[in-house]
């Protein structure tokens, strides 16, 4: 069982490494400043870290940060460096998804006006 486990969950870090390499070719096609960067080779799941700013025209640094690996998942937003919010785990995933939504919601125009906010 464990085993199998073990499996499932490097399938789900190969597919998000996958996710998170589109979600940074998407979001700099629409002027946003974004990268993701594959630990390992790439093909054995190893991990990747993405990083994207939220708010490039507003003079403000509005980044969020998506890491994932063999040793877990995780989500930081900070502004100005100041952490505002980390999630782990399912919740980082689903933040992760909320903020796809609302980016594929705003035209490439709006997309600087996709704002999260936490305080």
């Amino acid at each position: 069982m464990f085993g199998r486990l073990a499996e499932q969950y490097r399938s789900v870090v190969e597919d998000l490494v996958l996710s998170l390499q589109a979600l940074a070719a998407s979001l700099t096609s629409a002027g946003h400043s974004a990268s993701c960067y594959v630990c390992g080779d790439g093909r054995d799941g190893h991990g990747a870290s993405f990083v994207a700013s939220l708010e490039p025209a507003s003079g403000t640094n509005h980044m969020v940060r998506f890491l994932v690996s063999d040793f877990g998942i995780s989500w930081v937003e900070s502004r100005d460096g100041h952490e505002l919010v980390k999630f782990e785990g399912a919740e980082a995933i689903q933040e992760l998804q909320r903020v796809t939504e609302l980016l594929r919601q705003s035209s490439p125009a709006r997309a600087d006006a996709v704002l999260i906010n936490h305080d």
